[in-house]
């Protein structure tokens, strides 16, 4: 029987070394969307990001979709499988809705999946992948992302990537105003690392990136020199800080590279980070006696640390998600109803009646089933459906 499936593997689940092997570059993601329609599902998307590779479907088949991305990043099936999950139905909805609202992300609450999730649905879209099925469970998803972001505290003040590369490099370095910073691409993530360290006034700031434009344009911003990629070799030993994320398939820097960099510094360290997946700097350069290398996975300790401040906002967050994912399935099916909750002030207003919002005539409170948690009942200030 035909089902909703949520499969993959995250940053939970898999070490760097095997996320970096099991993801999608945007220019072979329509071919994989179709090879997945053509034999294994009717509906399909694809979310591929740095911390994350899963595949949403509608199929009959979770073990033969597993089989199937196990083999096209040229893994035997048994390699992979201990790092997949398999989410069905009601849990594959749960997930996707924690994925957008930031719930299940590395950095607790940060805003860059839901763009992310919403690319997935595009390219789905594109390519001809996105039926009802997903095209309502991304909608859903969407609306819960932003009701969790709008009436919870989850995204505030969190720690992004960016700031914990700061702070790392802060421990390198006495003061940051004598160190020359090196930025490798020009994404968001490094327009968000820029931002971060153009904030401590470094000594220099330079941008390089495989197109001499790109980098210009957002050097610009801060007053930062543009330089291309092929330069990178001359210039390397000049920095005392490199913070690189492209979307390069191959290492950028190498360690014989980095080795040459060194030397003509006179072993004084250098601070590299590395946010890139697949990786932009060779594993092989933390076994230089001078070079600090980070990766992605390594700042996961630095953006937890104020998990325990938010602690409250999760739970409000995962409140919503829990009605919403009841809600969805009280009926068995995706199809046959949309809904539109009203959560105001989410954490600060107890649960109260209203009069006038009721379906049937019915007290909105006897509408919630008795397995939702009293935490729930009491901060759901109003509920309002909408049959389709």
């Amino acid at each position: 029987m035909s089902s909703l499936y949520a499969l993959g593997l995250n940053h939970q689940t898999a070490p760097l070394a095997v996320r970096e092997r099991v993801v999608f570059h945007v220019e072979r993601l329509r071919d994989a969307l179709s090879e997945v329609k053509r034999g294994l599902a009717s509906e399909a998307a694809i979310l591929s990001t740095c911390n994350r590779t899963e595949l949403y479907f509608e199929g009959e088949e979770p073990a033969a979709a597993a089989q199937w991305l196990a083999q096209y990043h040229r893994f035997r099936p048994e390699e992979l499988s201990p790092y997949l999950y398999t989410l069905p139905r009601d849990q594959a909805v749960r997930h996707a809705f924690r994925v957008a609202s930031g719930l299940d992300s590395m950095v607790l609450g940060e805003p860059q999946i839901l763009g992310q999730m919403k690319e997935a649905a595009r390219a789905a879209e594109s390519a001809g992948t996105l039926g009802t099925v997903l095209h309502r469970l991304f909608q859903r998803s969407f609306a819960v992302a932003k009701e969790v972001r709008s009436t919870t505290q989850v995204g505030a003040a969190s720690v992004s990537m960016a700031a914990a590369a700061v702070k790392l490099a802060a421990r390198i370095f006495p003061s940051l105003r004598e160190q020359k910073v090196l930025f490798i691409g020009a994404g968001e993530m490094i327009e968000l690392c820029a931002t971060h360290f153009a904030a401590q006034g470094p000594a220099r700031i330079t941008v390089a990136n495989r197109t001499l434009e790109r980098a210009s344009r957002l050097a610009h911003r801060f007053n930062a020199r543009a330089l291309e990629l092929k330069a990178l070799a001359e210039q390397l030993h000049e920095y005392d800080i490199v913070v690189s994320c492209t979307a390069s398939s191959l290492p950028i820097l190498g360690k014989g590279l980095v080795e040459r960099a060194l030397r003509a510094r006179r072993r004084r360290p250098m601070f590299m980070v590395d946010l890139a997946v697949p990786r932009d700097i060779e594993p092989e350069v933390a076994e230089l006696d001078d070079v600090f290398l980070y990766t992605v996975d390594d700042l996961a300790g630095i953006v937890s640390e104020n998990l325990d401040a938010r602690r409250s906002s999760v739970e409000q967050a995962e409140a919503i998600i829990d009605m919403q994912v009841g809600y969805a399935f009280e009926t068995g099916s995706l199809r046959g109803l949309s809904m539109l909750f009203q959560v105001n002030n989410l954490k600060n207003e107890p649960y109260r009646t209203q009069v006038g919002i009721s379906v049937g005539g019915a007290n909105p409170s006897a509408l919630l089933p008795e397995r939702y948690t009293t935490y729930g009942r009491e901060y759901l200030l109003g509920v309002t459906y909408e049959l389709k």
